[in-house]
């Protein structure tokens, strides 16, 4: 069973960032918004979960800079988020096929 909403921490353990990191992506990306409960604890979803990996790729895996992975998200949001979701699955089938091997 999946949940609906996700903690900072959670999704900082999940996407291995620290919740900091997250926070500050938070400020400097405006595709970033996250609910927050009365006490102002950030509440996640999975398409919130979904924009953290595609910075975190922008910027980590890419090498962007904050200011060029906002100018390419700006540009082209679409098209980046059908790409990153292609290298997503890939990287899952990658892990299935490592695990499979290994069980050989």
């Amino acid at each position: 069973i999946e949940k609906s909403y996700y903690s900072i921490g959670e999704v900082a353990e999940m996407l291995q960032v620290t919740a900091s990191q997250i926070r500050y992506w938070e400020t400097e990306f405006s595709l970033l918004k996250p609910r927050k409960d009365r006490k102002g604890n950030r509440l996640f979803t999975k398409e919130d979960i979904q924009t953290i990996k595609l910075i975190h790729h922008l910027l980590r895996e890419k090498g962007l800079t904050i200011e060029g992975a906002k100018a390419h998200l700006k540009t082209s949001t679409v098209l980046t988020k059908k790409n990153f979701k292609v290298i997503d699955e890939l990287k899952e089938v990658k892990k299935f096929l490592e695990e499979l091997r290994d069980q050989l």
